[in-house]
């Protein structure tokens, strides 16, 4: 029986990794490098020493690189330090020996396992795999997630057996050595210690994860790590931006308008000088200025001008910097939003005419900037100056004295699919919290077409010197967060997480990465930056909350189908056990033999193996569910000792009422008896409703139950049935063997209606 529980589970774990392994192809991170002249893309495990990788703001870093050219580049090395700044890197060293304190200090490396948060760099590789200084710190630490709820109670399940697998197995030896020979005893006692244990739980585990990881794969949802799937199904709140979750991600820019709010074609030009030329990773925002700026015929721009320098953007400045030259001035151009470039500005621009700013000026140009964030468009302010240092080499200290010419909108609706989707997540017992960089009133306007709550607003500068405690309470009454950084939303997914909630997280972004790390369950889509997707345990192939729908449902259908088998193996199991022991005190003979036992167990088990199939209640996958010890205690206690009456109901049948003495047939009818029961049991099990009438098995279910019991009936009449000592049945003996199993039946679907009156819940 271990042998062949011991070859299903590796196969099933094979087919398991099988299809993981495909599913992962569909989404892999791939790095650029340049082969043969040309920038190609190749998956990271085929890079190779030598190789030169051309890296820019999201990309993942493959290996141990050395950098041969840069331009700002930030690396954050987070998963090295610790340190959630982001770190400046060099083609060369600006270090002395004094401030070098550690490898991960260098300033001319950036070391496999961090990313680029901003800026681009070619550089070398130099070391791979585990000669990298990630792989070496890998070989003496684990990083990793804490394990699941689900994960904890499986082992706790474990322990729990094997504590009563040390008590009973003396105890059983004890009993029957008085009687029997004591080899006789002692393999009856291990058989007994066997018996209690759910052999195929990591076969069914196993292909149950796999099966629900192929399920939702044809459902766009990629799962990355099998084990995820139980906490995508019992997440109940999700955490997203706003930005392609909510809204459709198709931006384009609306408005060009100057500090008075008239269109202003000199404020579109700026902005696409700083679009154009900003080497960093391209977003929505810089596609769409660039793509309205060509509409309007300013190609000619993008010959007369060449970039000296840029600054990238960071999460901390919110704003971008490009310096650009026409040949005759140079000229630094900054786009970012409202409130930080008003920081940097000291004048205004309206028509070609200079004044400075005034705390007018100022309230006039936020209520304009607040009048277009409410009709639903997100704004971004545009500067420049040209009275610049005569220097090819900037830095953030440049930023100041600037000149701010106006603004530039855009429009990016809300999807039509977003409100009937967060709906239903509702219902399904999930609630959606929304949190993103951008500001108030653009988030407002969003949420209140798709139907989040917008009563309460809280900003990132809000929490940023509240308590924990504090912050909590805040996260009871409020929906939406705005202006956050990355690290603020990584906190709010980590209290939220401390305080008893399976959380879900969302991002595709460079910020989303430590969000995703922290959740219970980091969700993200195929066209997300490396960073987001290697942080991820979900991907989906399409960004729509139907989709994660979707994957949430087939994730509460198989950690439904898991606990199925978890409960009435460790019921039946328990109240067989408790049964036998009995007997073998009150008989003069064994009730069964260990064979016997353990070829009876096998039989069942393989009974179960069709559970990953099942169908499961619709109003079970209604809610979420979290694995409970103290759940599966109580249904073991409640519905174990039931079996082990009826089955003690058997023992007394044979032996008052048929007077039964033949060790042989005995041993028989038990055996017989206890296969039928225990496949007749499992479809009382498998639902909260009426089995048969108010909810059906799946066909697989129903064929394996009904092949297995007549197998059970058939098999004391072969060869294989004279080989482990069970004998032909009389007729007389069956009316035990059907009729005490449906009586059975009827008593436990009447003890099923007291258990969820009494306990609020069954499987």
């Amino acid at each position: 029986m271990v042998i062949a529980s011991t070859l299903l589970e590796f196969f099933e774990e094979f087919r398991s990794n099988q299809a993981a392994e495909k599913l992962k192809q569909l989404v892999a991170t791939t790095t650029t490098v340049l082969r043969d002249g040309k920038e190609t893309e190749i998956p990271i495990k085929d890079i190779t020493l030598g190789d030169i990788v051309i890296l820019s703001a999201g990309s993942m870093i493959p290996a141990d690189l050395r950098i041969l050219e840069s331009k700002d580049i930030y690396v954050g090395q987070s998963s090295l330090t610790g340190e959630s700044d982001a770190v400046r890197k060099l083609s060369h060293t600006e270090l002395t020996e004094d401030e070098l304190d550690s490898i991960s200090d260098l300033d001319t490396i950036c070391f496999m396992g961090t990313n680029v948060i901003s800026g681009s760099a070619k550089c070398a590789v130099i070391k791979t795999a585990d000669s990298t200084y990630f792989g070496k710190v890998a070989h003496t630490i684990t990083i990793g997630k804490p394990k699941s709820s689900f994960q904890k109670g499986v082992e706790n399940i474990s322990k729990l057996l094997i504590k009563f697998m040390l008590i009973l197995t003396p105890i059983v030896f004890i009993l029957n050595a008085w009687k029997h020979a004591p080899v006789t005893a002692f393999t009856f006692a291990v058989a007994i210690a066997i018996c209690i244990t759910p052999l195929l739980l990591p076969v069914i585990l196993s292909s149950s994860l796999s099966k629900g990881a192929v399920k939702m794969s044809k459902k766009k949802t990629i799962v990355k790590k099998l084990d995820s799937i139980q906490n995508f199904g019992a997440m109940n709140i999700l955490c997203t931006d706003k930005t392609g979750t909510l809204t459709e991600d198709k931006i384009v820019l609306e408005k060009y308008l100057d500090i008075n709010g008239n269109e202003d074609i000199r404020v579109l030009k700026h902005a696409f000088l700083n679009s154009y030329f900003q080497t960093g990773l391209r977003g929505n925002i810089d596609e769409a200025v660039v793509a309205r700026a060509l509409q309007n015929d300013m190609n000619d721009y993008t010959t007369k001008y060449k970039l000296v320098d840029e600054l990238p953007f960071d999460f901390t400045r919110r704003r971008l910097s490009v310096i650009v030259s026409d040949g005759v001035k140079k000229q630094m151009i900054t786009k970012g939003a409202v409130e930080e470039i008003l920081e940097i500005c000291n004048m205004v621009d309206y028509k070609g005419q200079l004044s400075p700013i005034t705390n007018k000026i100022k309230d006039n140009i936020k209520q304009i900037a607040k009048k277009l964030n409410k009709d639903g468009l997100r704004v971004i302010a545009v500067c420049q100056k040209n009275d610049l240092r005569d220097t090819t080499m900037f830095n953030i200290d440049d930023e100041k004295n600037m000149i701010l010419l106006g603004f530039i909108g855009f429009l990016d609706p809300p999807k039509e699919s977003a409100k009937s989707a967060i709906q239903k997540l509702n219902r399904a017992g999930i609630r959606v919290i929304v949190l993103t960089g951008d500001n108030a009133e653009v988030t407002e306007c969003i949420c209140k077409k798709v139907g989040i709550n917008s009563k309460n607003i809280v900003q990132g500068n809000q929490i940023e010197n509240l308590a924990d405690a504090g912050v909590l309470r805040l996260l009871k009454k409020t929906n939406i967060f705005v202006k956050l950084s990355p690290i603020e939303k990584a906190r709010i997914v980590r209290l939220l997480k401390e305080s008893g909630n399976v959380v879900g997280y969302m991002g595709d972004g460079i910020n989303d990465a430590p969000s995703l790390t922290n959740s219970d369950v980091g969700i993200s889509v195929d066209t997300a930056v490396d960073i987001a997707k290697e942080s991820a345990d979900i991907i989906l192939l399409e960004k729509d909350l139907h989709v994660l729908l979707d994957g949430v449902t087939e994730g509460r259908r198989t950690f439904g189908n898991l606990m199925k088998y978890i409960k009435m193996a460790t019921s039946f199991n328990f109240g067989e056990v408790l049964s036998v022991i009995v007997a073998s005190v009150a008989l003069p003979f064994l009730p069964e033999t260990p064979i016997q036992l353990l070829v009876e167990g096998l039989l069942y088990d393989f009974g179960q193996l069709t559970l990953p199939f099942d169908n499961v209640d619709e109003e079970y996958l209604r809610k979420p569910r979290t694995f409970s010890l103290k759940s599966l205690k109580n249904f073991m206690l409640f519905m174990g000792p039931l079996s082990s009456a009826f089955d003690l109901i058997v023992f007394a049948c044979l032996w008052f009422v048929f007077k039964l003495r033949d060790p042989a047939l005995f041993q028989t009818i038990w055996f017989t008896y206890s296969i039928v029961s225990n496949l007749l049991g499992m479809h009382i099990i498998r639902t909260a409703k009426i089995p048969f009438i108010q909810s059906n098995a799946h066909k697989m279910v129903y064929f394996s139950s009904i092949a297995l019991c007549i197998l059970g009936i058939l098999v004391p009449f072969t060869w294989l049935g004279n080989v482990i000592g069970l004998i032909p049945i009389p007729l007389p003996y069956m009316s035990i063997i059907i009729g005490v199993p449906i009586l059975y039946c009827f008593v436990a679907m009447f003890a099923k209606k007291v258990y969820i009156k009494k306990y609020g819940e069954w499987i």
